[in-house]
C-alpha cells in the first residue's frame, strides 16, 4: 500500500464521513472489489456511530497515522462517530485494535430501520454481513402469510427481514448455537413474537427430518459458508441441499439461493438447479448494494432467486 493509494483512501473516507448515513450502517470504503489498485486488503464500515477497519494484509506503516489524522478532520468530528476500531483478519484469532473511543463488547446498529447486537473487539465476524442487505430487503419484501426456512441461519438476519415483513412463521436453522441465541437476542430487539420463530441448533445433512417437519415453506433461504470444517464444503454439498428442495416447497415455492465465494460465478446454482431440481427455475439474480463495487460482476456476492413451477 503506497502513499498515492492512501490518498486516495483518505478522500474516499473523507467524502464517506461528509456524506455518511446516520444511524443506518452501511459499508463506507469496499476495497476488496479491486476498483482501486493498491487498496484491495481494505474495508472500512459504518456501524451505527463506530467505524470499523478491516485489514487483509498486512499494510503499509503509514496507514495508521492516516487513520489518526482522520479523527481531527471535520468531517470526522460532524460524523458524530464514536469510536474508531481497526481489525487484522490476516492475523487468525487475533482481537481489534481500538484506535478511539471507550471500547464496545457489543453493539447495537440499525439496517433499514431493523436492530441488531454485534460482538466488536474479539471476534473476526461481527454478526451481520453488510454485503447481503439488499437480499434482507428483498426477502422482507416477498415474506408476507409466508412459511420461511433459513438454512445456514446464523444470527438469523434473514429471519428478521422475514417477521418484519409479516412472514407466518420462520425455521431458522444453523449448527452454531450461539450465533442463533445471538438470533433470538435480535428479534426481541426488534418486538418480535418469538412463538412464529423456530431455532434448531443441527447440522443440516443429519436433520432433515426436523428440517421437514415443519414444511412445506413457501421460501427457502440457501446461503451457506463457503467452507465449515466437517459438515460444509461449497463445491462438495451445495448439491446435496438443491435436489432436496422440491420436496421442502409447496407447489410454487421459492427459493433465494447465495454463493459468496469470488472464485465461483453465478453459473454454479444455474448449473446445479438445473440438474439437481430442475423443476425450479431461475428468476433473476438480486442487486447487490452500490456500496459493494466489484471490478468483476462474478466476484461479487451471488444472491439467485428461483421458483418451483
Amino acid at each position: 500500500m503506497t502513499d498515492t493509494p492512501l490518498a486516495v483512501l483518505r478522500e474516499h473516507l473523507l467524502q464517506a464521513l461528509e456524506n455518511h448515513p446516520g444511524i443506518e450502517t452501511r459499508r463506507l470504503f469496499h476495497g476488496r472489489g479491486r476498483c482501486w489498485p493498491g487498496l484491495e486488503q481494505i474495508t472500512v464500515d459504518w456501524l451505527s456511530g463506530i467505524v470499523l477497519v478491516m485489514l487483509f494484509r498486512e499494510p503499509s506503516p503509514a496507514l495508521r497515522p492516516l487513520l489518526m489524522e482522520l479523527l481531527e478532520t471535520p468531517q470526522w468530528q460532524a460524523s458524530g462517530a464514536r469510536a474508531l476500531l481497526l481489525q487484522h483478519r490476516y492475523v487468525h484469532g487475533s482481537e481489534s485494535e481500538w484506535l478511539a473511543g471507550e471500547p464496545q463488547a457489543q453493539w447495537p446498529i440499525i439496517e433499514d430501520s431493523l436492530h441488531y447486537l454485534l460482538d466488536l473487539g474479539s471476534k473476526q465476524n461481527s454478526g451481520l454481513f453488510l454485503d447481503m442487505r439488499l437480499g434482507r430487503q428483498w426477502v422482507r419484501e416477498q415474506a408476507a402469510g409466508k412459511r420461511v426456512l433459513n438454512l445456514f441461519a446464523y444470527t438469523c438476519g434473514f429471519s428478521i427481514a422475514a417477521i418484519a415483513g409479516g412472514a407466518a412463521h420462520v425455521v431458522n436453522l444453523d449448527m452454531a448455537r450461539a450465533a442463533l441465541s445471538r438470533g433470538r437476542e435480535n428479534h426481541r430487539l426488534n418486538g418480535h413474537d418469538l412463538s412464529r420463530v423456530e431455532f434448531l441448533g443441527h447440522e443440516l445433512f443429519k436433520s432433515w427430518g426436523k428440517v421437514r417437519k415443519s414444511g412445506p415453506y413457501d421460501l427457502v433461504i440457501i446461503d451457506p459458508p463457503s467452507f465449515q470444517k466437517g459438515s460444509f464444503a461449497l463445491t462438495q454439498d451445495y448439491a446435496k441441499i438443491l435436489r432436496r428442495l422440491p420436496e421442502l416447497l409447496t407447489e410454487h415455492g421459492i427459493v433465494l439461493a447465495c454463493v459468496n465465494d469470488p472464485d465461483i460465478g453465478p453459473d454454479f446454482l444455474i448449473e446445479g438447479m438445473a440438474a439437481e431440481a430442475p423443476q425450479l427455475r431461475f428468476v433473476e439474480r438480486l442487486d447487490n448494494p452500490p456500496e459493494f463495487p466489484d471490478i468483476s460482476p462474478e466476484s461479487g456476492l451471488k444472491a439467485l432467486v428461483f421458483q418451483q413451477g
